[in-house]
């Protein structure tokens, strides 16, 4: 199902100009981004084997892929994502590990069926309203071999009226204190603010449950990102 927030961010995400400058970003807005990253290598190795298949949705950009491809030189990919230019640039951020990788336009439908080993889906289940985040994660986890680990991490913070202005406060200021031009901070603030369909940690939790997944632990906490290791 289409929201506007996901038309919003597919407008986004296939702007050549603004995919040019997707690399800065994260690192920005995201406390802890290149270390979200290394945590997700070892949640998933934890149990994945040496040569594991990976299903990765909201794959654009790659640079999950590639921290995860260094981390583990016998792992292969599959990437989804809707954006064809952030796989464009996903393509070039893996470099010489773009030939482990199988990337995909789409959402969950256009992933094969599997089995996967692992699973990872970073930054991404947000822009889904709550029963969509629900049918996605299921379709994740319909896809993955018996008690595999999935990794997910994206914006989830108190969504009370009296505090959520606060915390998506904290949002822009940690931005600007990054290095973020303090007006493209706003704007993004605003954006979140206007379109996400938010939740509390704890009803991320939730969902991740009612998708089937056991075990869902918290494992990182950054203002307002979570992430959480479950397993199929």
């Amino acid at each position: 199902m289409q929201t506007d927030a996901m038309n919003d961010m597919l407008a986004h995400f296939n702007d050549p100009a603004a995919v040019a400058q997707y690399t800065e970003g994260p690192v920005r807005f995201v406390p802890g981004y290149r270390e979200l990253h290394r945590m997700t290598a070892i949640l998933l190795g934890e149990r994945a084997p040496e040569d594991a298949k990976v299903l990765v949705l909201g794959a654009g950009g790659g640079m999950e892929m590639k921290a995860l491809a260094e981390a583990h030189p016998r792992w292969t990919f599959e990437g989804v994502d809707p954006a064809r230019e952030m796989l464009k640039l996903a393509e070039r951020v893996l470099g010489e590990h773009a030939a482990r990788a199988d990337l995909r336009e789409g959402y969950i439908e256009d992933a094969s069926e599997g089995p996967f080993d692992a699973a990872a889906c970073l930054l991404t289940l947000h822009f889904l309203e709550r029963s969509e985040r629900v049918r996605t994660a299921a379709e994740i986890r319909r896809r993955m071999k018996p008690g595999a680990p999935f990794v997910a991490a994206h914006s989830s913070f108190p969504q009370g009226a009296d505090v959520r202005p606060q915390w998506l406060s904290r949002y822009a200021a940690f931005a600007v204190a990054s290095g973020a031009d303090p007006e493209m901070a706003e704007k993004a603030r605003t954006g979140v603010a206007a379109h996400l369909d938010l939740l509390s940690p704890e009803e991320d939790e939730a969902v991740l449950r009612e998708a089937g997944f056991s075990d869902v632990t918290p494992f990182y906490a950054a203002f307002t990102w979570r992430g959480w290791v479950a397993y199929a």
